[in-house]
This record gives C-alpha cells, sequence and structure tokens, in this order.
C-alpha cells in the first residue's frame, strides 16, 4: 500500500525490531523537515546504546532527534512518564517548526499516544513491596490467579500470560480498589487521535527478518555489546528484575559475564529471544492497529 507523506500531520512508525525503521524516519525527516521521537520502551535509557540499536552519533547528526537515551538505567520510568515526554517533545517541535516522526516497536506507547491513558494514582512503595514479596514467594503467575477471583473485569483486558501486565493490574486494584478495566474506561482525550496522523506499520517476511535480526545481533557484539553489559554491572546499575534491564540480551550476556554460560549460547539464546519478540511486535500490530496503513518494507 502507498502511503502519501504530505502535510503537516506526525507521521508514526511502528514496526518490529531489525526492520529498519530508522533508516526510513531519516529519509522522511529530510524530506519534511521532521523532528524524529522515540517511541521505544528501551531506547530511553542511556546506558543501552548499543544492546537496544539506539540511534547512534552518526544517525543522530543526521537530523533532530528526541528522547532517546534521556533516562539512567534504575529510574522508574512507564509509560505513564513517556507520555509526559512526548507531550514535550511534540511542543517543542512545533515551536521550532519541525514534524514530528514518531518511531518505535513499543505497540503499548503508540497505544497510549493515539488512544489515551488512565489516570491512575501512583503505586505506593508499600504496595509494590507487598507484590514483590508475593512475586518471590508464589511466582510471577500469583497475580493471574489473584485476578481471577477479585477482578473478573480486566481478564479480557489483558495478557494474562504477561507477568508484568497482571501484575500492574493486581496493584492498581488494590491500591485504588478500582479494577484497572473501571480506569481504562474513564480514559481522557488521546494525545494525536489516529485520523489527525499519518499511520504506519511496517510488514516483513518473516525469512527476511529473522536473517536480519541473526546477522545485527553480531553486529552488535562486535561493537561492543557484551562490554556494555560489563559496564553497567560494574556501575552497580543491573537488576534483572527492574524493566530498564529487560533489553534483549542483556541477561544472557551478563550471565556469559558471570560465567554461567558460555558467550555462544548467550548469542544464541539472545537471537532466539529476539525472533520471538519480533513476533509478538507483529501479532500486536496486526491486532491492535486496525487502521494503520500498511507498508511492506521492500516497497518503501
Amino acid at each position: 500500500m502507498k502511503t502519501n507523506f504530505d502535510g503537516e500531520k506526525p507521521i508514526l512508525i511502528a514496526g518490529p525490531t531489525a526492520s529498519g525503521k530508522s533508516a526510513l524516519a531519516i529519509k522522511l525527516a529530510h524530506k519534511y523537515n521532521g523532528v524524529i521521537i522515540n517511541a521505544d520502551a528501551l531506547q530511553v535509557y542511556k546506558q543501552w546504546q548499543i544492546l537496544t540499536a539506539r540511534p547512534n552519533s552518526f544517525e543522530t547528526s543526521q537530523c533532530p532527534h528526541s528522547l532517546y537515551g534521556h533516562i539512567d538505567i534504575g529510574t522508574p520510568y512507564s509509560s505513564g512518564h513517556w507520555l509526559k515526554d512526548i507531550r514535550k517533545a511534540l511542543v517543542k517541535a512545533k515551536e521550532q517548526g519541525l514534524r514530528p516522526i514518531i518511531i518505535g516497536g513499543t505497540g503499548l506507547y503508540f497505544q497510549i499516544l493515539t488512544q489515551g491513558i488512565a489516570e491512575i494514582p501512583d503505586i505506593s512503595i508499600e504496595i509494590k513491596d507487598q507484590a514483590e514479596q508475593m512475586q518471590t514467594e508464589k511466582g510471577k503467575h500469583v497475580f493471574r490467579k489473584q485476578l481471577e477471583i477479585l477482578d473478573s473485569k480486566i481478564l479480557n483486558r489483558i495478557d494474562l500470560q504477561n507477568p508484568v501486565r497482571t501484575r500492574r493490574a493486581w496493584e492498581v486494584l488494590i491500591q485504588t480498589g478500582k479494577s484497572l478495566a473501571i480506569w481504562q474506561d474513564e480514559t481522557p482525550t488521546p494525545l494525536l487521535a489516529v485520523n489527525n496522523c499519518i499511520p504506519v506499520k511496517l510488514d516483513c517476511d518473516t525469512e527476511w527478518l529473522n536473517k536480519r535480526i541473526e546477522k545485527r545481533f553480531d553486529i552488535m557484539i562486535g561493537l561492543g555489546a557484551l562490554e556494555e553489559c560489563h559496564e553497567v554491572l560494574l556501575s552497580g546499575l543491573w537488576d534483572e528484575n527492574h524493566p530498564s534491564c529487560k533489553a534483549i540480551g542483556a541477561k544472557e550476556l551478563v550471565g556469559h559475564i558471570k560465567q554461567k554460560n558460555t558467550l555462544e549460547i548467550a548469542i544464541n539464546k539472545s537471537k532466539i529471544q529476539t525472533r520471538q519478540y519480533a513476533k509478538r511486535q507483529r501479532t500486536w500490530f496486526r491486532s491492535k492497529m486496525l487502521q494503520w496503513n500498511s507498508i511492506e518494507i521492500d516497497k518503501i
């Protein structure tokens, strides 16, 4: 499908990992006087340059970039924080006369950007500590079991196989006494409605993408991904349970550094996880982005 990028509407580009989103965004930024704004949950972290394939210094010198590497690992940072940051980035883009080109692979970020986000109160340290203790004692699926008993409204709204999502829903219920589903139903107007943007999702052949994933991870190793993980370990910031340390390959490479596995095993596991993650991304895009234009990468 050919998409017309002409006009002044913000351009949204969602694509799986290793799909070449950055190169496309830079071309569009050159043509339409744009600023590239990050919508990837892990590229916001300062210490993950190589492992998250964050735009390098050459790429960022080609055109303005925003919301890349501005948060330290270990700092609390949620989709709600990102939404506040991108609101400021959009205001700045307008002041500078730049066209927003928002790119990434985090479907949730695009969802809250174009559909809004519930204004849920912050979860207290006490509730978070209680959740952490429950997970430690009873396993990561304890929250799903609790929701099945306490909150039937949310069961069809979230991925029950995702312990991060079920824990979040449980914390909201305990903190506020109200189901996350109810909070979602009370969501305010979105920051950018899909109809007021040019939304594009990138499609590609699975075999082609998997080959790119394999090649890209080897390149990342060559560029110093292992050394990057070592630096994070030495800094004392490493915490495999923190969202900032969920970068694909980080846990495996850190395991190698700690002599828990060989480098070959760490790399192979990382590649498998990257392929699995790309598959989940494509599934999300197909099911959640029905109004978006689809473009086959080899036809761009």
